[in-house]
């Protein structure tokens, strides 16, 4: 084992000197939660950073997910969705009482197969829930097509999409909503958090009556629901990373491009690749490992662990391989071979360009 070990991720920090001045304004305010005046800076920042009519702001990106089905009035029926994710997409699913139907991803982009998706389609599919996976952009003009035509919901979890740009807009105008994760593991992070993307008044509202066991008004609540709000502490530390986002993405492409020139033309080792965009975030580094690398996935996973890195297997295993899922059987064989080969690398703006071309040295090595 290494001295030092290097985590797939390690969150982005402002100097601490720098969040000090937050904290004295919050204490000043007495203002800890309750849309406070640094959570309304920072949803006004995000929606000019991003590019954004409207956001509302939430305590994760987990519940984020819950509201925005619950937003939208799904109360029963089938959502259509990847088994290959992380486990919030299907659980917010469940907790709407609503049924997950999994369909196969395309392998090349690791999202959700739209010619699956129509295939999937019964009068009792009421949306379709797609996963950006690794921040790159689904089939978003053929699945809206598809939502339009079949009269369904289109709700993007977008956990890992920040900032992402796709045809000269954010990737997150698309669909009817969608939802981000600011957790700490995250490309942009306030501790925990998350946000739902919408595109009316009337719809950011509802969002923000969802988000507060929907309180209408002191003797008013409307609907059954939790509690979603974002402290000020945490909006605090959003609106100083926001001032250093352009510096941790531009830190990320190049710890991307050296991966890439690194490890091309080593047999049986794939990097997914990213679409050319206006703008990305390099929100991870996955490879398929496959024959004919002398190493499986796990041997390989195992290796680098001995050397002190800590990559993941980033999905594994799919939903349906779940035991709690094993309900919602489907045939997705696309997804479980991707799972069983993947692989994420340490991918984060302070990882140093030496500890990767050591990675690239062990992965090469055998």
């Amino acid at each position: 084992m290494s001295q030092e070990s290097i985590y797939v991720t390690q969150p982005v920090l402002p100097e601490l000197a720098e969040f000090i001045p937050y904290l004295e304004q919050i204490w000043k305010n007495k203002i800890l939660t309750n849309c406070g005046p640094l959570h309304q800076q920072l949803e006004k920042e995000l929606c000019e950073y991003l590019g954004v009519d409207y956001i509302s702001l939430f305590n994760n990106g987990t519940i984020a997910l819950v509201t925005a089905l619950q937003a939208l009035g799904l109360e029963q029926g089938e959502v259509i969705t990847t088994p290959y994710t992380f486990v919030a997409t299907a659980h917010s699913i469940v907790w709407n009482k609503l049924t997950p139907v999994f369909v196969d991803i395309d392998p090349q982009t690791s999202n959700i197969d739209p010619v699956k998706v129509e295939q999937a389609i019964t009068d009792k599919t009421v949306a379709i829930l797609p996963v950006h996976c690794y921040g790159i952009p689904c089939d978003v003009e053929v699945l809206q097509n598809i939502a339009t035509k079949h009269n369904l919901k289109l709700i993007y979890d977008a956990a890992h999409a920040f900032g992402v740009r796709y045809q000269g807009q954010s990737l997150l105008n698309y669909g009817d909503l969608s939802v981000m994760s600011f957790h700490a593991t995250k490309v942009f992070n306030t501790f925990e958090g998350g946000a739902i993307v919408c595109h009316s008044v009337e719809m950011k509202q509802r969002i923000d009556r969802l988000k507060n066991f929907g309180i209408v008004n002191e003797s008013i609540i409307d609907d059954i629901s939790l509690n979603g709000k974002l402290s000020e502490v945490h909006a605090a530390l959003g609106l100083l990373q926001l001032k250093s986002i352009d510096s941790t993405l531009l830190a990320r492409k190049k710890i991307d491009e050296m991966y890439r020139n690194g490890l091309a033309g080593i047999s049986g080792i794939y990097c997914i690749k990213r679409p050319s965009l206006e703008k990305d975030n390099y929100s991870y580094f996955p490879i398929v490992i496959s024959k004919p690398y002398p190493l499986r996935r796990d041997e390989l996973f195992e290796k680098l662990k001995l050397n002190g890195i800590f990559a993941r297997k980033y999905f594994y295993p799919i939903m349906t391989d779940l035991a709690i899922y094993k309900e919602y059987q489907s045939d997705t064989p696309e997804a479980k071979l991707l799972s069983e080969g993947v692989l994420c690398l340490p991918l984060y703006p302070n990882l140093s360009l030496d500890s990767v071309q050591k990675i690239i040295d062990l992965i090469k090595d055998n």
